[in-house]
């Protein structure tokens, strides 16, 4: 499970986070996931609340916004976000798309005190 090791990171970097800006706690952490990174969210957020325990996430809320799959159409040019896993362009039905967003995980926001 590659979810724990992403929460370690996550706790580590918000550490990092609230030295760096005098901050005792975190109250807040805001994620965002796309369908496409591999990431099992409800995982995360199970590993979340485990491994937040004594550390300076110790109460914070961790709230998770999944990503939907962004593409750029290589033939009409368009963007557009696909509802499901059909790789087509929804103007064009072409099959030629470069994936903007989507893919990865990112740590959005963080309130601290």
């Amino acid at each position: 499970m590659h979810e724990y090791s992403i929460v370690q990171s996550l706790l580590e970097s918000c550490d990092d986070n609230a030295k760096a800006n005098g901050a005792k706690e975190i109250t807040k952490v805001v994620i965002k996931i796309g369908v496409m990174s591999g990431v099992e969210s409800q995982l995360l957020e199970v590993a979340f609340d485990t491994f937040k325990e004594g550390t300076v996430c110790n109460n914070a809320e961790f709230i998770i916004n999944i990503q939907p799959i962004v593409v750029k159409c290589l033939d009409c040019l368009e963007e557009s976000t696909l509802d499901d896993n059909q790789y087509r362009c929804p103007l064009c039905s072409s099959p030629k798309l470069d994936i903007i967003d989507g893919e990865d995980m990112y740590l959005m926001q963080l309130e601290m005190i």
